[in-house]
């Protein structure tokens, strides 16, 4: 699908499909919007505005020189954007092109940002002169989307870190919830430091326009922002699981505690059993009538005593 901006009678105007902006002249367009595209399509924008666009590859390169690279009068940025689909967090890589004041971006998905981004411009349309403010727009609802999800995951370890306690039953499903909250924030940090790489390439371009540098400055400092705050969060889910483990000890103890008491209290007895019942032909209470009450209430009696002794000494 095809959408595009372009500049009319001062005003700024929305088309879309193939064919849609035959009639309107190049340096009118502001932005070409690709979204899951057809091969018709993408070969229409790229002889329509004679630029080359990125493969999903190329995309998603990693190295520094793969996600920004500048010729003559073109910048491309490779990008990833953060996506939920069945509330598994994923990476969707995004490409952007700047052409003298004309933005291309491609993408597979349906992203957030590029819906609020509209939305500011339909709110004020002014602002959206060029394609340079519709890239750094779209940046903002990007990072504002990352603050909104750390804040949601701040609450949920909030939730965590209060029903983390040895009275609540300790199961396997909390030690994973607890890591499954520790992959997204991985997967965010990354997201944030991709943005950080990027904004920080547009700052030190000769290509973009000087007097976008000071927005572009305020996206750095609110991503390092995000950055502090993503590395507080998963240093307490650090906490959270190294506490979740502690207490898992603690139980364990206990038990332990448990078997080890019954085992020490029936020791004495369990010695005295024996005594008395090696086959030997002479024993002092062998012959003795009340030799049998007397063992019972001499294993009662050492038991009862271990008791104490282990009260007074307040193992118990």
């Amino acid at each position: 699908m095809i959408t595009a901006y372009y500049k009319k009678d001062g005003k700024i105007l929305k088309t879309g499909g193939q064919s849609a902006f035959d009639n309107i002249p190049l340096e009118a367009l502001i932005w070409i919007d690709l979204n899951e595209p057809s091969e018709e399509e993408k070969d229409y924008v790229e002889e329509f505005t004679d630029v080359s666009l990125q493969t999903r590859q190329q995309v998603e390169e990693i190295e520094i020189s793969s996600k920004y690279i500048e010729f003559e009068d073109i910048i491309i940025v490779n990008s990833h954007f953060l996506t939920e689909k069945d509330g598994v967090y994923l990476n969707e890589p995004v490409s952007f092109i700047l052409k003298n004041k004309l933005l291309i971006s491609y993408r597979s998905a349906n992203l957030r940002p590029f819906a609020d981004t509209v939305r500011r411009f339909k709110a004020n349309y002014q602002a959206f002169q060029e394609g340079h403010h519709f890239l750094i727009s779209l940046f903002e609802s990007r990072i504002d989307f990352d603050a909104d999800l750390l804040e949601s995951i701040s609450k949920d370890i909030t939730d965590i870190g209060r029903s983390l306690s040895v009275e609540n039953s300790l199961d396997k499903k909390l030690l994973l919830k607890i890591n499954s909250y520790q992959e997204i924030t991985m997967i965010i940090r990354e997201n944030i430091i991709d943005k950080q790489r990027v904004i920080s390439s547009l700052l030190k371009s000769e290509l973009f326009p000087s007097y976008y540098q000071s927005k572009l400055r305020i996206i750095i400092k609110d991503i390092g922002s995000l950055l502090d705050h993503s590395a507080f969060g998963f240093e307490r889910l650090e906490y959270l699981q190294n506490t979740f483990l502690g207490l898992i000890d603690i139980e364990q103890n206990k038990i332990i505690k448990i078997f080890t008491l019954v085992s020490v209290i029936f020791m004495p007895p369990t010695l005295i059993a024996s005594i008395y019942g090696m086959n030997f032909t002479v024993l002092p209470e062998f012959g003795w009538k009340l030799g049998y009450p007397f063992a019972i209430l001499l294993m009662f009696l050492s038991s009862a005593v271990t008791l104490f002794l282990f009260k007074r000494k307040k193992w118990l």
